[in-house]
């Protein structure tokens, strides 16, 4: 989606160029562009009409001031209406209770549900310093309890044993009298998804929700869904009061189709978002960030939190200063480079955030592409000597032939990674001289300094 509309809007800002006022006319064909981007995103039909008709209600008459084109403003505009539909700004997660804030998870299976309530967990655990308690009512498919213990370890979080032969209700009124006794902060509650929505699943977290009454009810939702992502969400707000809901998957083809449309029919604000099967993959939805991404200006400040968190300080500092005394960048600082990269997800989750321009480098990828010649780099990198990583100059024929063999590479490979480090040391030199300005203008040549581009 965010591809298709960006290029339908920038192909309207051109054809507004010259004119002094957005006018119903010149609105029309800009408003069938973007009807058409959200409708091939699989947006419900009624949350389309009901934007544009938005859109054009403030487009229409708007004065064009002198610093901006008509272009611009109106893209202004559907900046704005796509921020509201989504909720205008962002909802956080309440556990303002006494302990324990006992969260519900509700969903379809295969919706993520198990791996969302891990996510959760750690982002609870390290982002809020909560004590976390999980526990799985889900006593029909097999393996499910199993699935959440492993998962609870990996985030860090306490998990309370049920069987499949025990009652859901009685499950969680057990975990909410544990954590009540073991003073956690949190519960959170997964429950049993089903292929399909039926009265049976519909009554039994009906009565789940009554005995427990959490503070949070959450309804997970696939971001791939599309439509029947409504329909969904539809009849789990007419059974639950739904507090807030979770877009998973939304590194999937259907990106915004699902964030637009399920806000609009549950009233529930979106609070997460989910990416990938990493526990890490767990963000703060923000509806005017999603808005810019949609509208291909990129998500910045969501990148700087990123790498806020993923960066090792020291390591930065330490680069920083090595580069301000002149010395040179070498293949270690090169090889640490990739690895904070992984560390926020990869070069394709980097792209994804930055504005279309520097994104548009990202379409040439394939699949997984990038994160596997990063790896090979990594191999390379690992099969030189210290010596050889702080003095790359001097790494001839000879040592290319062993650092191939130790890395189980073709000689072209090692030589294609000494061609990108050197760029990246040129690009390096121009930060060191001339800060951030010069280091932005040499983003041009990115394509040949990441590894897999």
């Amino acid at each position: 989606m965010l591809d298709n509309l960006t290029n339908r809007l920038a192909h309207v800002v051109k054809t507004l160029r010259g004119q002094a006022r957005l006018t119903e006319e010149n609105i029309a064909e800009m408003l069938r562009e973007v009807r058409m981007a959200l409708l091939e995103a699989d947006v419900a039909l009624p949350v389309v009409k009901d934007l544009i008709a938005r859109i054009k209600e403030k487009a229409l008459g708007q004065e064009v001031i002198a610093s901006l084109s008509p272009g611009q403003a109106l893209v202004g505009v559907v900046q704005q209406q796509l921020t509201e539909i989504m909720g205008g700004s962002q909802s956080a997660l309440n556990l303002a209770t006494q302990p324990p804030a006992v969260i519900l998870m509700a969903g379809l299976q295969g919706a993520g549900k198990t791996t969302t309530v891990g996510k959760l967990a750690k982002y609870l655990k390290e982002k809020q310093r909560k004590k976390v308690l999980v526990v799985s009512c889900d006593v029909y498919r097999p393996a499910a309890i199993a699935q959440l213990q492993t998962v609870a370890g990996q985030a860090g979080a306490e998990f309370f044993p049920s069987e499949i032969s025990q009652k859901p209700v009685d499950i969680a009124l057990a975990a909410i009298d544990f954590a009540k006794r073991h003073y956690l902060d949190v519960l959170l509650v997964d429950t049993a998804g089903r292929l399909t929505i039926d009265e049976q699943m519909m009554l039994e977290i009906q009565q789940l929700h009554a005995a427990i009454k959490p503070i949070e009810t959450l309804f997970i939702v696939d971001a791939m869904a599309g439509q029947d992502a409504v329909n969904t969400a539809r009849a789990f707000n007419e059974a639950l009061p739904l507090t807030g809901v979770v877009l998973t998957k939304l590194d999937g083809d259907s990106r915004g189709g699902a964030a637009l449309s399920v806000r609009h029919v549950t009233g529930a604000p979106i609070k997460f978002t989910g990416v990938g099967e990493k526990l890490s993959g767990l963000d703060e939805f923000h509806p005017d960030r999603m808005a810019s991404r949609i509208l291909g200006m990129g998500d910045i400040l969501s990148l700087v939190e990123e790498a806020r968190s993923a960066v090792d300080e020291k390591s930065a500092m330490d680069l920083a200063n090595k580069l301000k005394k002149g010395k040179g960048f070498d293949l270690n600082d090169f090889k640490e480079q990739i690895g904070q990269m992984r560390k926020m997800g990869g070069l394709s989750s980097l792209m994804d955030k930055m504005p279309a321009q520097f994104a548009q480098a990202a379409q040439q990828m394939q699949g997984g592409a990038q994160e596997k010649a990063m790896g090979r780099v990594e191999g390379i990198i690992n099969s030189m000597t210290p010596f050889e990583r702080a003095h790359p100059d001097l790494i001839k024929a000879s040592r290319k032939r062993r650092i191939a063999t130790g890395a189980g590479v073709q000689v072209q490979e090692v030589n294609r990674l000494l061609n990108q480090f050197e760029q990246m040391q040129k690009m390096m030199k121009q930060f060191s001289k001339g800060g951030m300005g010069k280091l932005m203008r040499g983003m041009g040549g990115l394509k040949g300094m990441l590894p897999g581009m």
